[in-house]
């Protein structure tokens, strides 16, 4: 028999693993939660972004939209063709991508492969700056500097043209790239390093030959953040691109991208729920979309190439 005071063994037994469960418990449903508000919030933009078009639709047609090529919202007689502004975005995104991903690979590599654990310390905060200093400076600094560099070249070169903008938002890219894809590489068992050293090759070809392949999931998942980062920037192209909607695949000359046509006409005084307010979330849509494809490129592109250690 036990008193009214003493304490109960079969309570106590119980009572930590209880507490454990509840806890368990309590942190799934923050987790959940904190999953959840993130694909909620994905959800709700996307479905401001197709009422606000729904309306924009009901009066331009659709195949006017994808195949004209004027896109003058605001002008007395308007245009609404996508593909000016369109091609601005596609050519700023590969000038950039051509700059970032040769350049972040080869710093990638050169990290996680021959440089010092000292000198490591040392470069990889220097070039993880980058990311730090703001897109408007950089945009300046392709106004004022890239582009002054290249007439120097190209006389003729306008003061706002796509290459400088291009040039820029690829350096500002260049520590993604190399972050991620050197995080993947490191990430690589060192017995694979050590099985092919052991056949005779250099620390160059097990680099190139054994680490990058084996980390080339995590290599193109830097590649495709790094599209979807070119492909959103906004303040390089604004200020260094120029805002003039051109037709045009010549990096040399002036033309506005989708997120700069955002920004224009966001600063404007257009009455709400107009046909060219809703142009700004007709291109916001149209933004989403493409790089939900470029996304969906990605990750069929890392499926395949996966590679299981």
């Amino acid at each position: 028999m036990f008193s009214k005071n003493s304490p109960n063994p079969r309570t106590d037994a119980f009572s930590p693993k209880l507490s454990r469960v509840v806890r368990e418990g309590a942190i799934a449903i923050v987790l959940f939660l904190a999953a959840f508000s993130s694909v909620a919030t994905t959800f709700a933009i996307l479905e401001i972004l197709v009422q606000e078009s729904v309306g924009f639709f009901q009066k331009v047609p659709l195949v006017e939209f994808l195949t004209a090529t004027e896109w003058t919202p605001l002008f007395a007689e308007p245009r609404y063709g996508i593909l000016p502004l369109l091609s601005g975005t596609l050519v700023t995104s590969v000038i950039a991508l051509v700059v970032a991903i040769p350049l972040g690979t080869i710093a990638a590599i050169y990290l996680s492969e021959f440089a010092t654990p000292r000198l490591k310390e040392t470069v990889k905060p220097c070039l993880e700056l980058l990311a730090a200093i703001p897109t408007v400076i950089y945009g300046y600094f392709a106004l004022l500097f890239i582009t002054p560099l290249l007439q120097t070249v190209y006389p003729d070169l306008p003061g706002f043209n796509m290459l400088s903008a291009g040039l820029v938002m690829g350096l500002m890219i260049i520590p993604l790239i190399s972050s991620i894809s050197e995080d993947a590489m490191r990430s690589v068992p060192t017995e694979l390093r050590e099985g092919s050293a052991a056949t005779g090759a250099t620390r160059l070809q097990t680099a190139l030959r054994v680490v990058f392949p084996a980390a080339l999931s995590g290599v193109t998942a830097s590649y495709i953040l790094g599209t979807s980062r070119a492909v959103g920037e906004t303040m390089i192209v604004a200020i260094a691109a120029g805002l003039q909607p051109n037709l045009t695949w010549n990096p040399t000359q002036e033309a506005a991208t989708i997120t700069a046509y955002i920004v224009q006409v966001s600063l404007g005084d257009l009455p709400y729920g107009s046909l060219e307010y809703k142009t700004i979330f007709v291109a916001g849509l149209t933004l989403v979309l493409l790089t939900l494809v470029l996304n969906i490129i990605g990750h069929f592109l890392a499926k395949r190439y996966r590679e299981i250690y």
